[in-house]
């Protein structure tokens, strides 16, 4: 068993899931980075700097050592505004992505039919292997 789950662990797919798993994590940190200090200090200026995160509906005041029972509205408003930042921060850097790879196109693969050709000839000259390769056809 120890050895099925060192296979396990060491198997191509779960080291490239892990890589992706370390990437994409770096790559949120980054995202939210770009979104806190880059993108939500003008949206703020623009707002009036305004921050829903205080916004909460308190249902029991602290009492003693007891803490405040709220129901933390703002910040739950604050998160799917980041979110919604972070998705169109993201969605502009894939188009442009994708804007770059469509102004460089991968050129094409040339095939060499002529050589095929050759190659089905040379093989249906062979002696009791002609019958074989008769209805033969090369699809590139």
């Amino acid at each position: 068993m120890l050895q099925e789950f060192r296979k396990f662990i060491l198997h191509g797919n779960m080291v490239d899931m892990a890589v992706g798993i370390v990437v994409g994590a770096a790559f949120g940190e980054a995202v939210s980075s770009f979104v806190r200090d880059i993108v939500m200090p003008p949206i703020g200026l623009l707002l009036g700097g305004m921050d829903f995160s205080s916004l909460v509906v308190t249902l029991q005041t602290a009492s003693g050592d007891t803490p405040a029972v709220m129901i933390a509205y703002g910040r739950f408003i604050q998160t799917i505004l980041d979110f919604t930042i972070v998705a169109f921060a993201v969605f502009l850097a894939i188009r442009g992505m994708n804007k770059l790879r469509a102004s460089n196109p991968a050129e094409p693969v040339p095939t060499n039919t002529a050589l095929l050709t050759e190659i089905r000839d040379l093989l249906r000259q062979q002696p009791g292997k002609s019958d074989r390769l008769k209805g033969v056809q090369f699809k590139l």
